[in-house]
């Protein structure tokens, strides 16, 4: 079953995602999932990071500098690689991966003396130092009269690197580890344009089968627990009543036969349809022992 979807993923990536799925379905508890940064899903990211030294410490654009050459004994040169080893891990640290936050919504006053008073908005700003942007009070007065918080996207200016029709220039240059470089910096990580452009961005990857460009990248991580996400999206009812039946007893099991039909016949992502089916098979074998 999984030949077809490793002709789309690297073998390692597919077992990668096939691992946090079966913590998924094989989770005893339907409202408590596995989470991002729980230590079991960090084991499988690290491992599927990989450790390229050469990639992680590759040169970046600065000054040119003459190189250094230094002369060790084979213990030295040891002892140096396996300090190289440990900074590139504490650099490959992934980001955590967090939901959505709330919108802000607050009304402080609704002054309808001043309506009408100016065609402008007025913004302002606490400029207390040392006072972290996110926490920094911001208020907005309405042309109406209406006195109340920004909102998260009135607090931030975002790089015009973003906007969806340069984004499409930046992948076909084949720097999504720089856009998403530059997403850490910009945006919050729990901001809808932080997640936006992680969504674009691994789509984009998915799509034209790139994934050896985060291979040893702190993003990787990310991106697997995105197509995680693809492969337990209900992407046809009948589908995931049988992927979810280990969870929910109520719902009739559907034959394996008819979601292998819709992956070849019907659906975009058979990959992922048969890669669910696997984990879901492994389940429910390991279920019934």
């Amino acid at each position: 079953m999984v030949s077809s979807f490793d002709s789309g993923l690297v073998p390692e990536l597919a077992s990668s995602i096939s691992e946090v799925i079966h913590l998924f379905l094989g989770s005893p508890d339907a409202h408590v999932k596995p989470q991002f940064m729980d230590a079991e899903v960090q084991d499988i990211l690290t491992r599927i990071t990989g450790l390229d030294l050469e990639k992680v410490f590759r040169p970046i654009k600065q000054e040119l500098k003459p190189p250094t050459y230094k002369l060790m004994t084979d213990a030295q040169l040891k002892e140096v690689t396996q300090s190289a080893r440990e900074q590139a891990q504490r650099l490959l640290k992934m980001p955590p991966v967090l939901p959505e936050r709330k919108p802000i919504n607050d009304v402080l006053s609704e002054d309808k003396i001043l309506e009408g008073m100016d065609t402008a908005k007025y913004v302002f700003t606490d400029i207390t130092f040392n006072i972290p942007h996110r926490e920094r009070f911001i208020v907005i007065r309405e042309p109406t009269g209406t006195l109340r918080k920004a909102s998260w996207e009135e607090r931030q200016d975002p790089h015009p690197v973003f906007k969806e029709e340069n984004l499409k220039v930046v992948f076909v240059q084949d720097h999504h580890e720089d856009v998403l470089d530059l997403c850490q910096v910009q945006f919050e990580l729990d901001s809808s344009e932080y997640i936006r452009v992680h969504a674009a961005t691994y789509e984009d990857l998915e799509k034209m089968r790139k994934y050896d460009l985060l291979r040893s990248t702190r993003p990787i991580g990310g991106l697997v627990w995105y197509l995680k996400d693809l492969c337990v999206r209900p992407v046809a009812p009948n589908l995931f009543r049988l992927l979810y039946h280990p969870l929910n007893l109520a719902l009739p099991a559907v034959p394996l036969k008819y979601p292998l039909i819709y992956a070849k016949r019907e659906s975009q992502r058979a990959g992922y349809v048969e890669l669910a089916l696997q984990a879901y098979e492994q389940t429910s074998a390991e279920s019934s022992v």
